[in-house]
């Protein structure tokens, strides 16, 4: 029991007010991204780099930025963090409004990861104080899900705003986080732990394995999201925007349906399970003959990785110290980003000296990989697992 929570009840309110809070603020960090390349091009005549560079640095710093965050939200509290989150993410909107320069708007895109860092890392712990302990792994699935449903929508609101001008879109930005800092302040601060003694570093160990195993599998999204439609063109397959169209209705649906299987079953068994389903979908994938075989193999990828990410997360929390899950699952979901970073470029190289089927190889390998370092973890203690 956490927090006060009843172990058969939610607060439903509460859950209400941080999923909403998430979803508004990644509407307005995402309403920006189809956005930016055109406005940097127009503006600054930018090279690809620059273009990259410019949509990308939210990355760099949310990355570093995740392990801080949850220690500052274990040490001042989740709501204050998550609300400044929501405040920098406002901020952000409103500079685009300068004329800063393309140095500013990049160093604009750097704050804004710190925003998107607080925002996230903040409230998925706060989320899991205030979930009974028996649905700890499906409130982190549906936080994800509203992580991206945010990002869905914000994409698509971004593309249809611009015909109405830059302007528009940046106030909208602005206003996305307003109402994601308004949704976050209805919901009251919950009590933190006390602080016990002992090692106050960023990157915990029991972040450290389950972080492993995430960066590991990012392997197999990298390669999906960026070489799927190549690879099917290059067989003569079209429409294959449908596998990953494919691929995020049953990542979603999976965590909708039978996201408390961790919870049920355990994050350990359901953490391997997803590893080896998500081995198995990058192997029919990667074998494709035609688009149905492809689509398959994205569904099957798709309820594999859709469960992975919450069951290494519920592993992470049930090994660590309660006043230090904030640091913990925020250095855990650094190795995402980190993952996606370092295998984006190096899965390119793959493609281009061995040809696209072996992207999805090696993704399936790395997913395997994953599934045995999950199983490495060992259990917490009884007396871990009673606190947490």
């Amino acid at each position: 029991m956490t927090d006060g929570a009843p172990e058969s009840g939610l607060p439903r309110l509460a859950v209400i007010g941080i999923f909403g809070g998430l979803f508004c603020g990644y509407v307005g960090l995402s309403v920006a991204i189809p956005v930016l390349p055109a406005f940097v091009l127009q503006s600054f005549a930018a090279s690809n780099f620059e273009i990259g560079l410019t949509v990308t640095a939210t990355a760099l710093t949310a990355l570093l930025i995740r392990p801080v965050a949850g220690y500052l939200a274990d040490r001042h509290g989740h709501r204050l963090i998550m609300q400044a989150g929501a405040v920098i993410v406002a901020a952000g909107g409103v500079l685009y409004f300068l004329p800063i320069g393309l140095p500013g708007l990049i160093a604009n895109r750097l704050l804004l990861g710190v925003g998107e860092a607080s925002l996230f890392t903040a409230g998925a712990v706060w989320t899991v104080s205030l979930a009974p302990h028996n649905r700890r792994g499906q409130l982190i699935g549906l936080y994800g899900v509203s992580m991206w449903g945010g990002i869905s929508v914000g994409t698509f609101v971004g593309a249809v705003l611009v015909r109405f001008g830059y302007n528009i879109v940046w106030g909208f930005s602005a206003a996305a986080a307003l109402v994601a800092l308004a949704l976050i302040s209805s919901v009251p601060a919950s009590p933190r732990a006390a602080e016990p003694g002992g090692g106050r570093g960023l990157l915990l160990r029991p972040a450290l394995l389950p972080g492993v195993a995430l960066g590991l599998a990012a392997a197999g999204y990298a390669g999906l999201a960026a070489f799927v439609l190549l690879h099917l063109q290059a067989h003569g397959i079209h429409h294959g925007a449908v596998v990953l169209g494919g691929f995020s209705a049953v990542y979603a649906g999976t965590r909708l349906v039978i996201g408390h299987l961790p919870d049920q079953l355990g994050p350990r068994r359901v953490a391997a399970w997803s590893g080896a389903g998500e081995s198995v979908g990058l192997l029919i994938i990667a074998v494709a003959p035609n688009l149905p075989v492809a689509l398959l193999g994205s569904v099957v990828m798709g309820v594999g990785f859709s469960l992975l990410h919450p069951s290494l997360a519920l592993m992470v929390m049930n090994r660590t110290e309660k006043s230090k899950q904030g640091a913990a699952l925020g250095a855990y979901t650094s190795f995402w980003d980190l993952g996606v970073t370092i295998w984006g470029p190096l899965l390119g190289a793959v493609a281009g000296g061995m040809g696209y089927p072996a992207v999805f190889f090696v993704g399936a390998v790395c997913a395997a990989a994953a599934t045995a370092v999950a199983l490495s973890i060992r259990r917490p203690s009884p007396q871990l697992a009673t606190i947490s």
